[in-house]
């Protein structure tokens, strides 16, 4: 019987996706799981589904943010109280280097999604820009692989990449993030939306549901 499989759709700007992608990342539920992060560009998705952001929504554009921090409080994420400034702010160049990273070194892309989202998340670094990227890539690969995905970032390749993760994402159903498809030891595939849909996606995949307060919230 096939293992459980997991494919989680992430831009760096969502601090919800960061939020899924650490617990999947770190939380011993998933490591039965095989796991799968996939860069896309948020705001052009969105766009093309006529989705608008949450800070544009009266009511929504306050709420957001204390969610934000009950589910970081609740799974106990790293993540500063102070939302990024300013927020939003592109992340186009960000998402190319990592569809470079994922091109060139897959093996290196969790280190790389684990320091940027450090460096924006944590450090609330402006990090789509270049002169941000570089240094934070240098810390996960090393000085002379971060110049070559710097170099590779603005390449056709990347940028292609880019838009072929987004519109695979799109397929999928996906209209914001974190976007979830999860693939179960039966073979039976269904896609999730939302932080506060991983429980179903736990109970879906068949895996072993641990006592953490996270989870236990969702219940």
């Amino acid at each position: 019987m096939a293992p459980p499989k997991l494919t989680l759709y992430l831009d760096v700007i969502s601090p919800f996706a960061y939020i899924a992608y650490y617990v999947t990342r770190n939380s011993p539920v998933f490591k039965k799981c095989e796991v799968s992060y996939v860069p896309i560009f948020l705001g052009g998705v969105m766009k093309a589904c006529g989705n608008i952001a949450p800070l544009e929504i009266k009511n929504k554009d306050k709420w957001i943010n204390v969610e934000r921090k009950r589910w970081q409080k609740a799974f106990n994420i790293p993540m500063s109280d102070d939302t990024p400034k300013p927020f939003p702010q592109p992340t186009l160049n960000t998402q190319r280097a990592l569809c470079a990273i994922e091109m060139s070194q897959p093996e290196k892309l969790t280190d790389c999604f684990d320091a940027l989202y450090q460096a924006f998340w944590v450090e609330n670094q402006t990090i789509g820009k270049p002169e941000v990227i570089a240094p934070v890539l240098t810390k996960a690969l090393g000085e002379k692989d971060a110049k070559s995905i710097m170099e590779k970032m603005s390449s056709a390749e990347a940028k292609k990449r880019l838009s072929e993760n987004s519109d695979a994402a799109m397929a999928e159903g996906a209209f914001g993030l974190p976007w979830f498809v999860a693939t179960n030891a039966n073979g039976e595939k269904e896609s999730f939306w939302g932080v506060d849909h991983m429980g179903q996606v736990v109970e879906h995949l068949g895996l072993e549901r641990k006592d953490e307060p996270g989870l236990r919230a969702m219940l």
